[in-house]
C-alpha cells in the first residue's frame, strides 16, 4: 500500500487531494496548524505542524516514517496569503518574509528531508502545488507571487538532483479554485469567469487539483519530470 504526507492537509485544496487519495489506498499523513477535524482524525495521520519551524517540518516526517514506514509521495500544498492586500509600493518586510518561510522555505527544507528518505528508499513522488500566481502579477500581493515563483524554480531543482534516483518531481499550478481562501472573492470571480477569464467557464474544484496529483504520483508520466501542470480553466492560455 502506498503512503502520502501531504501539508496543509485539513482543508481546501490540501484536504481535497487527502480525500482523494485515501478514497484509491493511500495511507495518508496530513499536516495542519490547527487541529484536525474529527473526519480527518478517522482517515488520517494528522499530524499538528506549522510548516514554516524547522522542529515542526523534522517531526512530522519522523511520524509519517513511524507510522508507514517509509513516504512514497509528498504533496506540499501548505501555503499563507498575505493577512492584508497591499501594494507593493507600501507592503511591508514582515507580510514578505512571513510568507517566504511559509510558502517556500517551509517547502524546500521538509523536500529536502523527504527526498533524503526517498533516495535511501529508492522509489518516490514529489508534487509541489504553486499557483497561477508563479508567472501571473498581482500587485497587491507581491510577496504570495514571489513565495509561488520560488516553488517553480525549486520544482526544477530538485527535478534536475533527484532523477538519477528515479524520483520524478512536478509543479501543479491551481487556477481559481473554490475553497474557504477564495470565499471573499466569489463574487469578482464569479463575473470574471462569466466574462471569458477562463476558456472553461466553472471555478475549479479541489478535486480537479487532486485528480492531478494523483495522476502524477501513479506514474502515468513516467517520461518526464520539473513538469509544470497547469490546472487553471485554460487561464494560461495566451488569446487574441
Amino acid at each position: 500500500m502506498k503512503t502520502a504526507l501531504i501539508t496543509g492537509g485539513s482543508r481546501g485544496i490540501g484536504r481535497g487531494i487527502a480525500d482523494y487519495f485515501a478514497d484509491r489506498g493511500y495511507r495518508v499523513a496530513i499536516t495542519s496548524r490547527g487541529e484536525a477535524d474529527e473526519r480527518a482524525r478517522s482517515r488520517f495521520l494528522c499530524i499538528r505542524a506549522d510548516n514554516a519551524v524547522p522542529e515542526d517540518r523534522e517531526r512530522a516526517v519522523r511520524e509519517a516514517l513511524r507510522a508507514f514506514g517509509g513516504i512514497d509521495a509528498l504533496i506540499n500544498n501548505a501555503g499563507i496569503a498575505p493577512k492584508a492586500r497591499a501594494d507593493i509600493l507600501e507592503s511591508s518586510e514582515a507580510s514578505f518574509r512571513e510568507l517566504m518561510e511559509a510558502n517556500l522555505i517551509g517547502p524546500y527544507f521538509l523536500t529536502q528531508l523527504v527526498a533524503r528518505e526517498m533516495v535511501r528508499a529508492g522509489r518516490g513522488t514529489i508534487v509541489n502545488v504553486s499557483s497561477i500566481s508563479a508567472y501571473a502579477a498581482s500587485v497587491e500581493r507581491g510577496e504570495y507571487c514571489v513565495s509561488k515563483a520560488g516553488i517553480s524554480m525549486m520544482t526544477k531543482l530538485y527535478a534536475a538532483r533527484l532523477a538519477e534516483y528515479g524520483i520524478a518531481v512536478y509543479e501543479l499550478r491551481p487556477g481559481i479554485i473554490r475553497t474557504d481562501m477564495t470565499k471573499g472573492v466569489q463574487e469578482k470571480y464569479d463575473r470574471l469567469i462569466e466574462g471569458g477569464l477562463t476558456p472553461i467557464r466553472r471555478w475549479g474544484t479541489p478535486e480537479d487539483v487532486a485528480k492531478a496529483a494523483f495522476m502524477l504520483c501513479e506514474g502515468s508520466l513516467p517520461f518526464s519530470t520539473g513538469e509544470a501542470i497547469n490546472v487553471d480553466g485554460g487561464f494560461h492560455l495566451r488569446r487574441l
